[in-house]
């Protein structure tokens, strides 16, 4: 059977973590996130930085021990020798790649009507669709794209952080003004963990990394710090410019801020800038959904047929079909700040099993060799992972009843896909 080609490097595989997270959620929630939190809210970028490197640490150590599409499911089935749990997981990452996708075409569709005039939900489609292509036709090229993607969202970020610290405030600022106190640092810090959400995706092309073992650990946390470093660098910086009430009610705050300091050519720049990476957070989903659902096939936990390869292409072409349809629909529905937060709720579900995962594979797998390890033990027991998942679960009981009764829809439904699948002998246990 065709296999997926090894391609990615230590640099584009950084710089592949780093569009992933430097997408769409800096962009447009960076002015919600100053509404909860005020001024204060770089203590939120700082908390979702230190919740992110918690995460990134676990996933560097289980990517190291088992380099392998479809990383989730497989770490969860490793550590808890259970297929329904594993699936469950799998597919509540498979689930969420797709409504990012979705979710951020539309906003991208929003940014681009202000150039040319078309209905938002037809340039989503539309953009998925051309992304998806990219996505069938390989790795190499969608890591490219990618690159170049996040290297343009990075410029927008940097001029925001040059504008905001050479500029002389109007009044001094008070980093540590909090409208709302703690609980609004709190809210914030919540929210826009969605700017963070991402790197874990890297995991997910395992099997297209050139020595695995070695480059992902080093990846992520490359990634992971440099995001970070630059979020809380904006943060600093934008309300430096404008103050954190005007901030709060933009819909286009980056946009505002540089359009405050160099006019209307400075809102045109920025706005690009964020079609840009709008677009890279979408082909980033495309691409690490497909290769969730053709792990999960070769595991035998999905219909086999998504794991089929195509012979020229060497990717996995049914599973991109597969998701360019199922992100088209959710492309008819969708609020980005709703979103985000069942987006996020669902990935918090998944860091707390995955840092616990950690924990359990150190007793039951400890005669594995491990090429990274999570600093900070006391013998066997990893210190940072235990941080990690008591966050997590903190941060899962921050959210709205809704939002909670959608994150338990979502895998309600995987629990009945699951159930239909076996009866039909398309699932194969292997616990």
């Amino acid at each position: 059977m065709s296999e997926l080609k090894r391609h990615m490097g230590l640099f584009h595989l950084t710089m592949y973590g780093v569009g992933l997270i430097l997408g769409a959620g800096i962009y447009v929630l960076i002015g919600e996130a100053a509404g909860f939190a005020g001024n204060s809210m770089w203590i939120s970028f700082l908390l979702g930085s230190i919740v992110a490197i918690f995460a990134g640490l676990s996933y560097a150590e289980l990517t190291a021990l088992f380099p392998k599409a479809a990383a989730e499911y497989t770490f969860v089935k490793k550590a808890f020798k259970n297929n329904f749990f594993a699936f469950i997981i799998g597919w509540l990452t498979a689930i969420t790649s797709m409504i990012v996708a979705a979710t951020v075409a539309l906003g991208f569709g929003g940014y681009f009507t202000q150039f040319i005039e078309l209905p938002i939900t037809f340039v989503a489609v539309l953009l998925i669709g051309i992304l998806s292509i990219v996505n069938f036709i390989g790795i190499r090229e969608s890591t490219w794209a990618n690159t170049t993607f996040a290297i343009i969202t990075a410029g927008g970020l940097i001029l925001i952080i040059f504008l905001g610290l050479t500029v002389d405030p109007v009044e001094p600022v008070n980093y540590f003004e909090a409208p709302n106190g703690t609980t609004g640092i709190i809210l914030a810090f919540v929210l826009i963990f969605f700017a963070f959400i991402g790197f874990e995706d890297m995991a997910n092309v395992a099997e297209e990394v050139k020595r695995p073992r070695k480059t992902i650990p080093r990846a992520i946390i490359l990634s992971v710090i440099i995001t970070g470093v630059i979020y809380i660098l904006v943060s600093l910086s934008v309300v430096r410019v404008l103050n954190w009430e005007e901030l709060g009610v933009s819909s286009a705050p980056l946009a505002d801020v540089a359009h405050s300091v160099l006019g209307t050519n400075g809102s045109i720049t920025l706005s690009l800038i964020a079609l840009f990476a709008t677009a890279s957070t979408v082909l980033i989903t495309l691409v690490a959904g497909a290769r969730i659902l053709y792990g999960m096939a070769k595991s035998n936990s999905l219909p086999q047929f998504l794991g089929k390869i195509h012979s020229k292409t060497k990717t996995p072409w049914i599973a991109v079909i597969g998701i360019l349809i199922t992100s088209v629909g959710f492309a008819f529905v969708g609020d980005i700040v709703i979103i985000a937060n069942i987006t996020v709720f669902a990935v918090v579900i998944t860091f707390a099993v995955i840092n616990l995962a950690v924990i359990v594979l150190r007793y039951t797998e400890s005669e594995l060799e491990r090429p990274f390890k999570v600093p900070i033990n006391i013998g066997r027991f990893p210190i940072l992972p235990l941080f990690g998942f008591g966050t997590t679960v903190y941060m899962a009981l921050q959210f709205e009843i809704e939002i909670v009764l959608v994150g338990i829809t979502i895998m309600g439904i995987g629990a009945i896909f699951y159930i239909i699948l076996r009866k039909r002998n398309k699932i194969i246990d292997l616990d």
